[in-house]
């Protein structure tokens, strides 16, 4: 699974300090320009540590001779009250980016922690957890890459590098078989993923050819029935409302995915905390 970073931290960083900012911090026009400062983050809960590209890319667009240090990676597993980074430069940069950079590590952070109690879960099994769609308005990239940090995998990107043939395009087209139709007409060189919510819709979309069928909110006993009828001949994905309670024997089924929209819809950012000592240095 890679962990590539995404290509567009700088813009997103950009985006978050130009709401944050706007005109100039007002507050750290109070502090002396000269004025030199030293500083740590710590967590104040068991984490996976996530973001800290997206907080080295704030402090670079605030004021690029800020130095900062980290103790812990991306993707790591780190205990309350420990040091994740230190940081040293320019007091006012400190105070000004402060804010945005924990935003961005807090956010991720939580992404990633939630995505490995769930990966954690379905070990042992053939089962592997992927994200959805449904993440935060302008941090897709990033929520993706905390996901694969935490574990587990990236569904698709958008709509434009996969096809998911859901129950509108299905109405829309007139079948399953019209809707797989037109995608393996289409110039698009992607699996194709078609949704059903019944039994019958799985034999449907098996003899289409669908590549993957995503288990609308099936019950443990449809979802083996759907693993009996596919034979392996497709890959087959459960999804709708499964947590953590139901997530084992879901995974026990022989389902090969099990989508997760939690992981990035439902974000509970980690506590944490940045100190700073001022003076010079």
């Amino acid at each position: 699974m890679s962990t590539a970073l995404p290509t567009d931290i700088s813009v997103t960083v950009s985006r978050a300090l130009a709401e944050d900012i706007g005109d100039g911090d007002l507050t750290a026009a109070l502090v002396p320009e000269s004025a030199q400062a030293r500083g740590h983050v710590i967590t104040r809960e068991e984490a996976v540590l996530c973001g800290s590209a997206w907080f080295d890319e704030v402090f670079r667009q605030v004021d690029d001779r800020i130095r900062i240090h980290w103790e812990a990676l991306d993707g790591s597993t780190v205990r309350r009250d420990q040091v994740l980074c230190r940081l040293e430069g320019p007091a006012r940069g400190l105070l000004t980016g402060e804010r945005s950079a924990l935003n961005f590590l807090q956010t991720l952070s939580g992404t990633a922690t939630e995505t490995r109690r769930y990966a954690e879960a379905v070990q042992g099994t053939r089962a592997t957890i992927r994200d959805t769609r449904k993440t935060l308005p302008g941090l897709r990239n990033a929520q993706k890459y905390a996901v694969r940090c935490g574990g587990a995998y990236n569904l698709r990107m958008g709509l434009y590098d996969g096809i998911l043939i859901k129950e509108n395009h299905i109405m829309s087209a007139g079948s399953i078989a019209a809707a797989m139709q037109a995608a393996r007409a289409s110039s698009a060189q992607v699996p194709v993923e078609v949704e059903v919510e019944t039994l019958e819709q799985v034999r449907e979309a098996l003899a289409a050819g669908a590549d993957i069928m995503l288990l609308d909110n099936f019950d443990l006993a449809g979802m083996r029935q759907a693993v009996g009828i596919t034979a392996a001949r497709a890959k087959l994905e459960a999804s709708g409302g499964i947590d953590l309670k139901a997530l084992r024997q879901v995974a026990e089924t022989g389902v090969d995915y099990i989508s997760v929209g939690s992981i990035t819809k439902h974000v509970q950012a980690v506590d944490l905390s940045m100190r700073f000592e001022f003076g010079k240095h």
